[in-house]
């Protein structure tokens, strides 16, 4: 499956920019985080522990389409990046687009000579996370690769 044209687009954008500004398109992403609707407020996001740096994730699937929330703190740049990177690119996909995205995306971005590879990972766990949740609100077994399986 293709990579979905929010996420495309997002790739091309870090491509397009000379590699020493990819850590500061990054930055910019963090800046975009949306926030978190008030209807969300007292719900339980779920921690991604393969981040360095606290993030908290959750979706919703309605009407065959999922957005996803995130939470994370303003020191944590890079971790906000990746996720503002993955709610923009993510909410409004359907259920099938979100669960075709191939596991090593965030590697695509160009970034692995400004970022480590442990906070990619990190990026990785957050999209798997994503996934399972896509996955469970369907009704569907987890993928037998989820590193995310286990919760």
């Amino acid at each position: 499956m293709s990579l979905p044209a929010q996420l495309a687009e997002i790739r091309e954008d870090f491509h397009a920019v000379p590699d020493r500004d990819r850590l500061t398109l990054l930055l910019e992403f963090s800046d975009e985080l949306p926030d978190v609707p008030d209807r969300y407020r007292d719900v339980p996001f779920e921690q991604v522990h393969e981040c360095q740096s606290p993030v908290f994730i959750t979706t919703e699937v309605s009407e065959g389409r999922v957005r996803m929330f995130a939470k994370a703190p303003p020191e944590a740049p890079t971790t906000r990046g990746f996720a503002s990177i993955l709610v923009q690119g993510i909410s409004g996909l359907t259920t099938e687009e979100a669960l075709g995205i191939p596991s090593d995306f965030p590697f695509d971005l160009g970034i692995t000579d400004q970022v480590s590879p442990l906070r990619l990972r990190g990026m990785v766990g957050m999209l798997g996370r994503v996934q399972r949740q896509v996955r469970e609100q369907l009704g569907r077994p987890a993928a037998a690769d989820d590193p995310a399986a286990e919760g």
